[in-house]
């Protein structure tokens, strides 16, 4: 097995869901983090290595991958003892990657980087009710998920529990999850947190994020 590195920031989701997979899959590897604030992914080196600079990029035996959907499924397929985190039966794989495609579409890019990216890059403290509301939508959508489900995509854990709970997990600084509407989604966050390597790989790096929102004091507005 060659030398696996991951390159990326623990405030970012995509990061943290990554980190979860290789905690899963309980492979060696080094971390090197990227400092976004100091544009270190705009550097030449970075460039070189993903010339789209976006965290996480993945390096294994000098070939390079980023998007953290495609580089946990490389590592699924790649390295995994089995193929339960991310399924070859075609239809358990496709429920998965629906959910996958459900995270980075819906839930990161129409939730949170909607926000975070006015907040941070503009100081934009002033959030419209729409965006809150969308987040609420959300987590309706998850409820619905795990209706006949003890994880996001079936009865065991996958890469899309990972995505999935990175960013739900930052979600909550802009809306909290209501737990007597969305019971299930509630005791499905305390069942992925019961993970040993949880607080680790996701918990660490979600309290930074969210401690961050919470320090902008944000105004809903209409």
């Amino acid at each position: 097995m060659g030398k696996l590195i991951l390159y990326g920031i623990d405030l970012s989701p995509p990061v943290r869901a990554c980190l979860l997979a290789f905690k899963a899959l309980n492979l060696p590897f080094e971390y090197k983090p990227i400092d976004l604030m100091k544009l270190e992914h705009l550097s030449e080196a970075y460039l070189k290595m993903n010339p789209q600079h976006t965290v996480p990029t993945l390096e294994d035996d000098g070939n390079f991958i980023w998007d953290s959907h495609a580089i946990m499924a490389y590592l699924v397929s790649k390295y995994g003892k089995d193929d339960a985190l991310y399924p070859k039966e075609l239809l358990k794989r496709a429920v998965v990657d629906q959910r996958l495609h459900f995270e980075s579409g819906v839930m990161f890019q129409g939730g949170l980087r909607n926000i975070m990216t006015p907040l941070l890059v503009r100081n934009q403290t002033k959030i419209p009710q729409y965006q809150i509301d969308a987040i609420g939508e959300i987590y309706n959508f998850l409820e619905t998920f795990l209706k006949d489900n003890t994880y996001m995509a079936g009865e065991h854990v996958t890469i899309a529990d990972f995505c999935i709970i990175s960013t739900t997990t930052s979600l909550v600084g802009f809306k909290e999850i209501d737990a007597s509407k969305c019971p299930k989604l509630t005791a499905w966050i305390k069942r992925m947190q019961s993970l040993p390597y949880y607080q680790e790989a996701n918990g660490v790096g979600a309290a930074k994020i969210v401690g961050l929102i919470k320090s902008k004091q944000l105004t809903i507005v209409p």
